[in-house]
């Protein structure tokens, strides 16, 4: 099923700045737009779609007019629109689109998103694509933001193939069974995608490997919203660097050398000790933390080990062991993050 699109709400009436200047902080208008000030901040500075001014105390100040701007974009995404599409228009073109009827503005989003030269993914699982909308994950990308179809099933996602190609096929897959492969297969061919990825929850040795093999790039679903945008960027770096003609096959994800992970904070006896001490605190998260940090840590070691075998299992191993890395120093952010608020002292 792909994405509907609510009614378009009433326009806010049209708003003429006086000498006044700015007059609502960044709290505000989130409030009054009904989205997370994080949202409106990842629109201003990764998509430039609004421009406050700032106040001597460093505040955000936006207009009566930056409010009904920031308003409108809020409705338009709401209905399908890709912010990345339309942050550059002008308040008289966002006014027209949302006035298009339905067939109209589906065909306004695909050339916006054309014109701005975003990537097309095809997303199955309607869950994975409400997650992909988060700042958390979006700031990570590396380009324009994706113009996502969304599908509640691969077969599903085969029969709706186009003439057109996808830049990237991304598969929510809970429990990822053998007999599921032949579907993912058929999806990619249906619809040209240039890659696929796979995020999983349950999954056999065997059938991971299989479909990494076949190029595929493969995760556990992390209930981190980082840590799933890091892995998307990272995607996001691979398919911007490879040719766009390149077979999928062939497009490769190298590894970039200057995204090396930083080295560890805490050792495991530091680790240790912060488990042990969570016992004795309402909140369970530094024990929990500390735990996936000394599971990173071996698996990073491991894949390190790995290295030196023949290729391709050196080069997969090399990969293994960034991912891990990565994510190794954002729970040790998290850590100290938690560390902080709890009033643990971890050196």
């Amino acid at each position: 099923m792909r994405m509907t699109y609510r009614k378009t709400p009433a326009l806010p009436a049209p708003v003429t700045t006086d000498a006044t200047g700015p007059v609502f902080r960044s709290g505000a208008v989130a409030r009054l737009a009904r989205m997370p000030v994080a949202t409106l901040r990842v629109w201003e500075q990764r998509y430039r779609a609004v421009h406050p001014a700032t106040a001597p105390s460093g505040h955000r100040l936006y207009s009566p007019a930056d409010l009904q701007r920031v308003i409108l974009l809020r409705q338009l995404t709401e209905q399908g629109h890709a912010i990345g599409s339309i942050a550059a228009l002008d308040f008289v073109q966002l006014q027209e689109i949302a006035r298009m009827p339905a067939a109209r503005a589906d065909g306004a989003r695909e050339a916006a998103a054309r014109a701005a030269g975003a990537p097309t993914w095809l997303v199955v699982g309607t869950a994975l694509a409400t997650r992909l909308q988060r700042p958390a994950v979006l700031r990570h990308l590396a380009g324009p933001a994706p113009r996502v179809t969304v599908f509640d099933s691969l077969a599903e996602a085969s029969a709706a193939a186009s003439d057109g190609a996808a830049d990237l096929l991304l598969w929510q897959a809970p429990v990822l069974r053998p007999g599921k492969l032949a579907e993912l297969q058929q999806a990619r061919q249906a619809w040209r995608a240039r890659h696929t990825a796979v995020l999983y929850r349950f999954a056999q040795a065997s059938t991971i490997k299989t479909l990494a093999d076949d190029g595929s790039s493969m995760l556990r679903e992390p209930a981190d919203d980082d840590m799933l945008g890091a892995w998307l960027g990272s995607i996001d770096r691979g398919l911007l660097s490879a040719h766009p003609d390149a077979e999928p096959a062939q497009a490769g994800f190298p590894l970039d050398p200057a995204s090396a992970p930083a080295p560890r904070r805490f050792d495991d006896a530091m680790l240790t000790a912060v488990a042990g001490l969570s016992s004795t605190l309402a909140c369970e998260c530094p024990r929990h933390i500390a735990e996936l940090l000394m599971q990173l840590n071996s698996f990073e070691t491991y894949s390190a080990s790995c290295i030196h075998r023949d290729s391709p299992d050196a080069q997969l191993h090399a990969y293994l062991q960034q991912v891990a890395g990565t994510a190794r120093s954002l729970f040790e952010s998290a850590l100290e993050r938690v560390a902080h608020h709890d009033g643990l002292a971890l050196r």
